[in-house]
């Protein structure tokens, strides 16, 4: 592959003034007088391995966007960053004293799902704008929907929506699931059985294996799914559950002359800790960062090699698009008022690093997409190849189900 770039938006070749500033050091007025304060909260401890890289490459974009002048016509933009627990009750604990004395003027970030919603919750209680940036869930945009809650990254639905039509013409009809056991991996296995019948007819589901989050039983797992017999396997498992199921399925021959789809696992956070064990052929979402050529995203992976001396993750991309996105929300608002914000971010565009991205005002739900391709052995480390950008605006849920959703 030559590289990935985005011929269908040449118009967004030359990138926002935002994606400018922070690639190139491009100097206005340095920003002065009282910051514009965004309280980001995230498993930084537990899921290091993607919250890192993101709050590096959101401090990397900041600086840039302050550099030319920050927001709200001259107003440095400052993100205060803490952990969330990876636990409903301490992100609330820790999003109100954002909110009450580090004086956030709103909210971002979370991973888990679960710790997701309950931020969300806190939100709509307390009228404060919540851009939540990673956890997946439907339920966010959907039935547990609010004024103030916005999701950037793809939702469980976008995204197996990817993978299944990906399968789309294949016969593999005898399927299992295999994913952890909470919010994010239930409603990825839901999604799937609603959508896999749409791409391969007379599908079935032969086999289900849920695994406490963190805690696989790797062995158990596998012999599960193994005496089932799927010809195909839809997984959900990341990070370390993801790197021991692996494992113990080569052993076992797994996955041999069997179709895979699974979500996640060609983002770098995940390929890293696979190495020579990852498996090919897997239909996989990720982010194949080292085969972008589209001019500004490839000066952003540029920029961030040379600030970090490390190569960038999916995280770092999410990071580096949260704050274009911020800026150009506080940009068009001109105001910290809850209300007027929400009113801005109404179908906000904004030309980022992946091209536009817009927050749907119908679900609250961002369009940015994610790459979908096939995992291969690269020498002794995983990675993707025919991968291609999948926008996130093809893949939203239906109007009508939105608006029956969120009338419930």
């Amino acid at each position: 592959m030559a590289g990935i770039s985005f011929t269908r938006r040449a118009g967004l070749a030359a990138g926002s003034a935002i994606a400018t500033a922070a690639l190139i050091g491009a100097r206005g007025s340095a920003a002065q007088g009282a910051p514009v304060k965004v309280g980001e909260l995230n498993s930084y401890a537990r899921m290091a391995a993607f919250s890192v890289p993101y709050r590096n490459a959101i401090q990397l974009a900041v600086d840039g966007i302050n550099r030319a002048g920050g927001v709200m016509g001259g107003r440095p933009l400052e993100f205060v960053f803490r952990d969330d627990g990876s636990t409903p009750g301490d992100a609330v604990r820790v999003a109100e004293d954002l909110l009450t004395r580090e004086g956030c003027a709103f909210l971002a970030g979370t991973f888990l799902s679960n710790v997701g919603l309950a931020v969300s919750d806190l939100a709509n209680q307390r009228k404060k704008l919540f851009l939540a940036t990673e956890p997946l869930t439907d339920a966010l945009t959907m039935a547990q929907g609010n004024r103030y809650t916005w999701r950037l990254r793809p939702s469980t639905y976008m995204q197996t929506r990817m993978l299944t039509e990906a399968a789309r013409g294949r016969t593999t009809r005898r399927w299992a699931i295999v994913a952890p056991n909470y919010e994010y991996g239930q409603s990825a296995a839901a999604n799937f059985k609603r959508l896999i019948t749409a791409s391969i007819p007379g599908a079935e589901i032969v086999a289900e294996q849920y695994p406490a989050l963190g805690r696989v039983d790797a062995g158990a797992t596998v012999g599960a799914l193994a005496q089932a017999r799927p010809d195909g396997i839809f997984n959900v498992l990341f990070g370390p559950d993801l790197t021991a199921f692996v494992r113990e399925g080569n052993t076992r021959g797994l996955f041999e002359r069997r179709f895979v789809l699974s979500m996640l696992t060609g983002e770098p956070e995940y390929l890293i800790p696979l190495g020579d064990e990852t498996p090919e052929g897997w239909i996989v979402t990720g982010y194949p960062w080292e085969q972008i050529t589209d001019g500004p995203h490839k000066a952003y992976i540029d920029a961030y090699r040379a600030r970090f001396n490390d190569t960038p993750r999916k995280g770092s991309l999410l990071g580096y698009v949260t704050a274009q996105v911020v800026a150009n929300l506080l940009n068009k608002a001109n105001s910290l008022d809850s209300e007027v914000l929400v009113e801005a971010f109404k179908d906000l565009r904004t030309d980022t690093v992946v091209g536009n991205v817009t927050m749907r005002a119908l679900d609250q739900q961002g369009t940015m997409g994610t790459w979908v391709g096939e995992t291969v052995l690269r020498g002794r480390q995983g990675a993707m190849r025919n991968a291609r950008y999948a926008d996130g605006a093809d893949y939203l849920f239906p109007e009508a189900e939105v608006r029956a959703a969120r009338r419930g």
